[in-house]
């Protein structure tokens, strides 16, 4: 069971690493595998990124009105149909429903198999590779206002389904799939960051009740990793979106291959299980 150095640890991590395209489930299971922890479950791990999603919430919050307001306004007026906050409310709905389809089907595997060290390794390493020439060949040219269509959210909407299976990343995922559709990376960040309030808000309302339950940690401990994750998060958002607008991904990428190899490297010696209590 979690217990309260545990929480604070945890929450730091999902605060740092949520929005940088290295995984912050990944880095959950994995520090929790090095430190001799039990696996906190995909349960735990839904819930805590509620505090990272509040700080998009906050940090977007006028875009984020913006959307809202026109979208429902644009319901009962066809004057705001065209209007690009009006668009950007149907590209989000559109967007979110694979990772929403995709994970009530897969739930179970996502709460065991997807959990497996081995595959959490190889992902960080395939994903990171994808990332590297998808930054290296995007023409970095598109804008979420002018270019986003109904294809392009489809197309992000998978990608962020990818995240289900940790080592991937979800701003990884959708960030890769913006660059390989040309767009900025500013924008394709901030899209990713956008796309990702439903489903995120979801997955964790919806594992809310799992908590305390079972194998779930109890409600102190995660109520205080997803408060540290909130703060922490705020700041890594901010800064990420700073950084990106003058450098590539090129670091991440190459964090990304040391873990994973260190990862399978790890497991293979023996030196961590691949499969952690919390899902056996």
């Amino acid at each position: 069971m979690i217990g309260w150095l545990e929480a604070v640890v945890l929450g730091l991590i999902q605060g740092l690493t949520e929005f940088l395209p290295i995984s912050s489930s990944a880095h959950i299971r994995v520090f929790s595998a090095f430190a001799g922890w039990e696996d906190p479950g995909a349960a735990f791990t839904a819930v805590i990124q509620l505090g990272t999603e509040t700080a998009v919430l906050i940090y977007f919050r006028k875009e984020i009105w913006e959307i809202i307001s026109t979208w429902t306004r644009s319901l009962f007026d066809k004057d705001l149909r065209g209007h690009w906050a009006a668009r950007m409310g149907w590209y989000v709905i559109v967007g979110t429903l694979p990772i929403g389809i995709l994970g009530l089907v897969l739930k179970d595997q996502i709460e065991t198999v997807f959990r497996d060290l081995r595959l959490v390794g190889t992902t960080l390493i395939v994903f990171g590779l994808i990332l590297w020439f998808a930054d290296h060949t995007a023409r970095n040219k598109l804008t979420l206002e002018k270019h986003l269509s109904f294809t392009h959210a489809i197309v992000y909407g998978f990608a962020q389904s990818l995240a289900l299976i940790p080592g991937v990343s979800r701003s990884g995922g959708t960030v890769t799939a913006g660059l390989l559709l040309d767009y900025r990376r500013e924008d394709a960040a901030k899209y990713s960051f956008l796309l990702a309030i439903p489903a995120v808000l979801a997955s964790g309302l919806l594992e809310l009740s799992e908590i305390g339950n079972g194998p779930a940690p109890d409600w102190g401990p995660t109520i205080l990793a997803t408060i540290i994750s909130f703060v922490v998060g705020y700041l890594a958002v901010a800064w990420f979106l700073r950084y990106i607008s003058t450098h590539r991904f090129t670091g991440f990428v190459i964090y990304r291959i040391i873990l994973g190899f260190f990862v399978i490297l790890a497991v293979t010696l023996g030196w961590i299980p691949p499969i952690g209590t919390g899902t056996e």
